[in-house]
């Protein structure tokens, strides 16, 4: 039996070392998902001259677009104009520090940003953007909800993931951990479900709301935290329920060799 109690240490560590690799990856996912959500660079609009757009359209662009009353066309043409930001919260655009209209014009910028309360993250969107009577587009609508809904879904069950993985400890016992791997899995589809459904979202209001000549736009660094994070969570799931299945299946080879 020697040669095999030496075995299964061996085999042991390498349990050992594959479930804190999937819990290091864990970590580094649930970060990225969490920074990913609290930030604003989800898609960025690159205007060549945001001041000078300020300036020809009006001072009061800014005003509208931090409106409560303003709707998707009227914020969407002021991201075109000034240089703005998306993200799952919020909205930013770039405007001169003082925009009065008796001020020369500024070349010294600040950044304006509103959050989408509540009730903008579960409302309709129009066929027309900005057109309450074109009829609700119901692909954007529900691509907008999802897009809101499935980061935090994502961060439960990672969350839940690891409370199971921590009484698996607790319980000195490995194979909980393929309920840690499973819901690791199904964190991974909800996070990439995430990153289609805004890919889909943004393309679909570009069809209606076309980009002007002058204007570029381009995802931003929290949109690829959010495509990082799915296949490190589709990584650690794997490692998970590998460890578990494995370390049962040598389990049991030892049990019964020990009978025998």
């Amino acid at each position: 039996l020697l040669p095999y109690s030496s075995e299964g240490a061996m085999m042991d560590n390498r349990f050992a070392t594959a479930l804190v690799i999937a819990c290091v990856l864990s970590l580094i996912s649930t970060i990225y998902m969490a920074a990913s959500i609290g930030t604003d660079f989800w898609y960025e609009y690159h205007t060549l001259s945001p001041a000078e757009n300020v300036s020809e359209a009006g001072r009061s662009i800014w005003e509208e677009f931090v409106s409560e009353e303003a709707d998707e066309k009227t914020y969407t043409d002021a991201l075109f104009r000034c240089n703005g930001t998306v993200g799952l919260w919020r909205r930013c655009i770039t405007v001169p520090k003082n925009s009065h209209w008796y001020s020369p014009p500024e070349t010294d910028m600040t950044t304006n940003c509103i959050s989408f309360s509540l009730s903008d993250q579960f409302m309709e969107k129009y066929i027309e953007p900005g057109n309450h009577n074109s009829g609700t587009d119901l692909n954007r609508t529900y691509l907008w909800r999802l897009q809101f809904l499935l980061p935090f879904v994502s961060l439960g069950l990672m969350c839940f993931g690891a409370l199971i993985g921590l009484c698996a400890c607790a319980c000195r016992s490995l194979y909980p951990a393929i309920a840690t791997g499973v819901l690791h899995f199904l964190a991974g589809l909800c996070t990439l479900g995430l990153v289609g459904c805004y890919v889909a979202g943004i393309e679909l209001l570009h069809k209606k709301l076309p980009l002007p000549d002058d204007v570029r736009g381009e995802f931003g660094w929290s949109f690829c935290l959010a495509c990082v994070s799915a296949p490190l969570q589709f990584m650690a799931a794997a490692l998970f329920i590998w460890a578990a299945r494995t370390n049962r299946k040598e389990f049991t080879l030892l049990k019964a060799y020990r009978v025998a």
